[in-house]
């Protein structure tokens, strides 16, 4: 198991040299801190505690301080526990966006959007009611029990507060990995609003082959900026030549007088 944390910035889509569109999540990637590693022997179970993002030293409280001066760093704004890492980790080591690779199958976990306060249809995907003849029965629950108990029942689908839950999307694959810029491509949607935090770990159920894909690069060109000093080229000589005609007519209307 290896994971990263990381913040989303939004989707865009890539192209592959076989002429695939492919839509894909941006999620951005800054060097994970390594704040803390526990152990069987001390805590029980074997994990690594990761810190992203940085945070104001007034912001943070005496335990934040002491656990980042252990790491020897600076207080960290999100942290997250990943259980059972491959690898041996040390307090205080970095994580770069390099800990996976292109074509590499992940399950990314986020918060969804807040709804607010919403009814039986559009948080349960319920049906209405008839909307014409005199039917009064629209966008409501319909029935809430039976005559038995003359209670509602536990578990009862209503009405009430929607999103803001963590939700996981699993068997994602890793486009492109830029380290220099610090961003990773993920193929489809992750859960969660713009510059919301995610977590990207490998997938627990994954059964398929890594099949990296093949992007296409776009480079910039300067061609303009060769034509406009060409054009700048011309015009001088042309000013210069004017110039110069213009001078050769003025000589010769003095020799005439």
């Amino acid at each position: 198991m290896k994971g990263i944390l990381g913040r989303k910035v939004g989707m865009t889509q890539v192209f592959t040299k076989d002429g695939k569109l492919i839509p894909v999540t941006v999620v951005e990637v800054e060097p994970n801190v390594v704040m803390q590693v526990k152990t069987v022997d001390k805590d029980g179970y074997n994990a690594i505690q990761l810190g992203v993002f940085e945070k104001k030293e007034k912001l943070a409280n005496k335990p934040e301080m002491g656990n980042a001066k252990k790491a020897n760093t600076t207080p960290k704004r999100f942290l997250k526990e990943i259980r059972n890492v491959e690898s041996a980790y040390n307090i205080g080591d970095t994580i770069g966006a390099t800990v996976f690779e292109v074509g590499e199958i992940v399950d990314v976990t986020g918060t969804s959007k807040g709804k607010g306060f919403t009814g039986v249809i559009k948080r349960h995907n319920q049906s209405r009611g008839p909307m014409t003849h005199g039917s009064h029965y629209h966008r409501g629950p319909g029935s809430l029990g039976t005559m038995l108990p003359k209670r509602v029942l536990k578990g009862k689908k209503l009405a009430g507060h929607m999103g803001v839950e963590t939700v996981t999307i699993q068997n994602l694959e890793i486009i492109e990995v830029n380290e220099s810029e610090n961003y990773i491509l993920i193929s489809g949607n992750v859960p969660g609003a713009k510059n919301s935090l995610v977590l990207i770990k490998s997938a627990v159920k994954n059964s398929r082959k890594a099949d990296p894909k093949e992007i296409l690069e776009y480079e910039v060109e300067t061609v303009v900026d060769e034509v406009v000093e060409s054009n700048v080229e011309n015009t001088t000589n042309e000013d210069v030549n004017t110039a110069e005609e213009t001078s050769e007519i003025k000589e010769e209307i003095e020799e005439s007088k």
